[in-house]
This record gives structure tokens, C-alpha cells and sequence, in this order.
């Protein structure tokens, strides 16, 4: 059951975790004139909630270091940014790849992390203005597509343990020492979303 009864959004949560991969994959990139993201986005409403999409947006970032090496999906999104016609189509269409075998947590981390490179490839073509596009483009997706999964599937807070498990999967590759990190990165995420979950019953 998801938890919005206990006063935790799905939907609040997801917009804002949107939002918070969107502005972290921007940092990277020069500072430029950017409109503002708040606006098109629910936010957070509680304490509980930013934990919840803190700790999810460690997760995302440390599942989309493992797309970053995926040239299919870094073709996607060079398609959707460079490409002509109808941006909104080719955005759906990439999103339609991460989702062809079905809706998992961790292919809805994919989805938000694609949507944070896309606006990096849209200010490195200097077009900042469609960063607002492709957060509204991602919130919409999210609502219409992704948001009755969640629910159906116990709420945001039971992600942790799926996402957690894809994390550790996509250090794999790494050395011991950073692995060793990763190990405790982790099990604080869990602690984390352990003391959330109790905080929300």
C-alpha cells in the first residue's frame, strides 16, 4: 500500500526527485542563464519527503553512472537533443526504450536520469530554455505513465531496497577500496530508509 495516508506524497515525491536529478546533472555543465525549474514542479512538504528524495537521488545518480557507459541510450538522447522535428516525440520514444520490458524501479531511476542529461546535452547546444521543457516533459511522463505503478507497488518508500540492490550492482566494475565505500554508502541508505519508513508508520 502506498503511503500517501500517512501525509508522504508519491506524486510530490517523484516530481520533486525530477527536479533534484535534473539540477544535479546541470551542475556539471558551466554556469549559464537557466530558468527556473520550482515552478513546474509539486514540492516536498515534509521533512520525511526530502529524506525520502535525498536518499533516491544518491541512488539515480549511482545507477546512471552505469547508462553513462551505455552508447545506446547516449545515442538516444543525442537524438532527442539534435535531432529534427518533434522533441516531445523523440523524448517519448526514449522513454518507450527504457520502459520495452516493463515498468521496474530501477528503469523509472534510468528515465529520470536520462531526463538530467538530456537538459546537459540542451544547454551544451544552448538551448537552457528547454530545460523547463523536458522537466515538464518527464513530470508528465511521470503522472501519466509511472505513477499509478508506484502506488500499485507500495509507494516510493519501498524502493529503497530494489534500488539499493541496483547500485550495488552498477559498482560491480569498480575497485575494492571505491566498492568498500559504495558498501557503506549503501548500508547508510538503507539505515536511512529504514528510520523513514518507521517515521511513516
Amino acid at each position: 500500500m502506498a503511503c500517501e495516508g500517512n501525509g508522504i506524497s508519491d506524486e510530490r515525491i517523484g516530481e520533486a526527485l525530477i527536479k533534484d536529478v535534473i539540477e544535479e546533472e546541470l551542475r556539471e555543465v558551466p554556469a549559464v542563464d537557466l530558468p527556473p525549474l520550482t515552478p513546474l514542479a509539486v514540492q516536498v512538504e515534509t521533512v520525511q519527503e526530502q529524506k525520502i528524495v535525498n536518499q533516491l537521488s544518491k541512488m539515480i545518480r549511482i545507477i546512471g553512472d552505469r547508462v553513462q557507459g551505455d552508447t545506446e541510450f547516449q545515442d538516444a538522447i543525442d537524438g532527442v537533443a539534435q535531432g529534427s522535428g518533434s522533441k516531445w516525440e523523440r523524448f517519448k520514444q526514449v522513454a518507450c526504450k527504457v520502459f520495452e520490458h516493463g515498468i521496474t524501479w530501477e528503469r523509472i531511476a534510468v528515465l529520470f536520469y536520462v531526463a538530467g542529461r538530456l537538459a546537459v546535452r540542451m544547454v551544451e547546444a544552448h538551448l537552457p530554455q528547454s530545460v523547463r521543457e523536458i522537466m515538464m516533459w518527464t513530470v508528465d511522463y511521470f503522472r501519466n505513465n509511472l505513477l499509478g505503478w508506484i502506488r500499485e507497488h507500495g509507494g516510493w518508500i519501498n524502493s529503497f531496497s530494489d534500488l539499493a540492490v541496483a547500485s550495488m550492482q552498477s559498482m560491480s566494475s569498480m575497485s575494492s577500496h571505491r566498492l568498500g565505500l559504495v558498501i557503506i554508502f549503501v548500508a547508510g541508505v538503507t539505515l536511512g530508509s529504514l528510520i523513514t519508513w518507521r517515521l511513516t508508520r
